[in-house]
């Protein structure tokens, strides 16, 4: 069996470990939640990481591209990142790159969601979507998977689960939000869940 034969035998990726470069615990609850015991997942805080990872970029790619290298730069370890942006018709794509600082460098969730309704009071086009961005570093080698969901942005707070924009976003086909959904039910529609799947994915069939 060669190394490539290796990677993607089903007991190496039960038995791997790959970092996921990021400090927000609500993304590594889905995240980790989405690859089940595919694989074991490691935190920065495993790692003895706790800084912030820069993040200067203009696109998701990018970003997610700069948090895996930044990781993989320092400690040579598997590692991936991710970037995620709402992107909203009637703002032009905003808050696209800047969805989580939409509000200003020290904003919290609430902060935003409440920004995006009040720029959209009124506005009868109400599309959006989810998208993420995931970059993988495997054995020095970079790999990108990318998740999208379509929804709309509804009037007001629905849902106290989640986190980010999940209580004001609903997707096409469903009548409540994201923040009325359990976490399974979210990652099986939800963009980082369908990135995290290519990712698994990969990893199996690459």
């Amino acid at each position: 069996m060669n190394m490539d034969d290796f990677i993607c035998h089903p007991l190496f990726l039960r038995n791997m470990e790959l970092v996921f470069a990021t400090n927000n615990k609500h993304k590594l609850e889905e995240i980790q939640n989405a690859l089940g015991d595919k694989l074991k997942l490691l935190s920065l805080k495993d790692i003895s990481f706790f800084e912030e990872i820069p993040e200067d970029f203009e696109t998701l790619k990018e970003n997610a591209q700069q948090k895996a290298r930044h990781i993989f730069d320092r400690y040579k370890i598997n590692c991936f990142a991710d970037d995620t942006g709402l992107e909203i018709d009637s703002l032009n794509g905003a808050p696209g790159v800047y969805s989580a600082r939409y509000a200003g460098e020290s904003c919290s969730f609430e902060d935003n969601v409440q920004k995006v309704l009040k720029e959209l009071d009124g506005v009868k086009n109400r599309k959006a979507q989810f998208r993420t961005v995931i970059s993988l570093i495997l054995n020095g080698k970079e790999y990108f998977f990318e998740g999208s969901v379509n929804g709309e942005i509804l009037t007001e707070n629905q849902g106290v689960g989640g986190f980010g924009y999940d209580p004001i976003f609903k997707p096409i086909g469903f009548d409540k939000s994201f923040a009325e959904m359990g976490l399974d039910e979210k990652n099986k529609i939800s963009h980082r869940g369908r990135a995290a799947q290519k990712l698994v994915d990969f990893l199996l069939n690459q």
